[in-house]
């Protein structure tokens, strides 16, 4: 396969394999679930197997582009859209997790908590930034937004996930366990940074080709 310029074809049995490969973290917790093999403590298994999946498929959601304009792989781009709908179905299973089975569906105490707990806060709002992107990840929303508003509205991923790594390591430091949000700390900063300097080229190239054209 030349991965340079694959047919649509195998782009569509790359994007099949890894929508299963995706859903694997899932069906391992439905069958702990089933097998009664969570541990001592379900809800914190779950709510860290969530958590978790989360983080790594916003990260790799952001690193799409990156990888893309590195390898020259330009059909990655139809694979970021699924990463990031992956990315909102494990948030969502976190948070459903934090509203049944801590607060059994109490909106009254959820929002206590909210308000009381630093690191929910932040969680919660990455959660609920996170929504309007899910709802306008579909061909005929970008049509109705138009596509500079989708992608600006779509930029919102650059908060998003600083917010969750920022909610991943204050629930870690209250443990004393810095090891994985340092990683993610790296990780995303690099792909910020990567952005960044990718830009600025492109924008001090605009006058220059300006002032040729003149």
């Amino acid at each position: 396969m030349n991965l340079r310029n694959p047919t649509p074809k195998q782009v569509g049995w790359i994007k099949g394999i890894l929508f299963v490969l995706a859903l694997l973290p899932f069906a391992r917790l439905a069958l702990f679930t089933f097998t009664d093999r969570l541990g001592a403590n379900p809800i914190e298994f779950i709510t860290r197997n969530t958590g978790d999946w989360t983080l790594y498929f916003l990260c790799i959601t952001l690193a799409v582009t990156p990888v893309r304009k590195l390898s020259n792989w330009g059909w990655l781009l139809r694979l970021r859209r699924m990463f990031g709908l992956f990315a909102f179905f494990y948030v969502s299973l976190h948070f459903m997790t934090f509203f049944w089975f801590d607060h059994f569906f109490d909106l009254n105490e959820m929002w206590k908590d909210v308000v009381k707990r630093p690191f929910i806060t932040v969680g919660f709002s990455a959660f609920v930034l996170l929504i309007p992107l899910a709802v306008t990840s579909t061909n005929k929303m970008i049509r109705r937004l138009g596509a500079k508003r989708w992608q600006w509205l779509h930029r919102l991923i650059y908060l998003i996930v600083p917010l969750g790594v920022l909610h991943f390591w204050w629930m870690k430091a209250g443990k004393n366990l810095l090891a994985q949000p340092i990683l993610f700390t790296v990780i995303v900063a690099a792909l910020l940074l990567f952005r960044v300097l990718f830009r600025k080229p492109r924008a001090a190239a605009a006058p220059a080709r300006a002032k040729q054209s003149a």
